[in-house]
């Protein structure tokens, strides 16, 4: 299968996370396209296409940190799930957080999925190149 053009909304507030997640994912060329923005209230302005993003296309997936500043992360997958023109889009739940609760409660609002950083920096990268790949190859996106 070859690999398709997918637009990818990081949202992360680690500089160091984002800059290896963004490294890893130009390297697969996978994900042409990724727009980073480093906390929830930027991420539902970006999803809402208020503002400064009000000309930016929807995503077609979602990573998303749970830890973040302004709106937390359970909160902006809550916002994303419960509005109709944005709840068919994936979020894939990427935190260092491996508490059930926070498990639990992606999932209560629809995660597509959920994955818990690796804390060795090799791990992270497979982690990130197994997940573009996933995403930009062989999931079949909803029309």
């Amino acid at each position: 299968m070859e690999p398709r053009l997918i637009r990818i909304l990081l949202v992360e507030d680690d500089d160091d996370h984002a800059a290896l997640i963004l490294r890893t994912l130009e390297r697969n060329r996978v994900a042409n396209i990724v727009d980073h923005v480093s906390d929830g209230a930027e991420a539902l302005a970006y999803l809402r296409q208020e503002g400064q993003f009000h000309d930016r296309p929807l995503p077609g997936i979602v990573l998303l940190d749970l830890k973040l500043p302004r709106v937390d992360g359970h909160e902006v997958l809550a916002a994303i799930k419960q509005d109709p023109k944005l709840l068919r889009i994936p979020v894939v739940i990427l935190t260092t957080s491996a508490a059930e609760a926070d498990r639990d409660r992606a999932y209560y609002h629809h995660a597509n999925s959920y994955l818990v950083k690796p804390i060795d920096f090799e791990r992270f990268r497979e982690v990130i190149n197994e997940l573009s790949f996933y995403w930009g190859v062989w999931n079949q996106p909803a029309p």
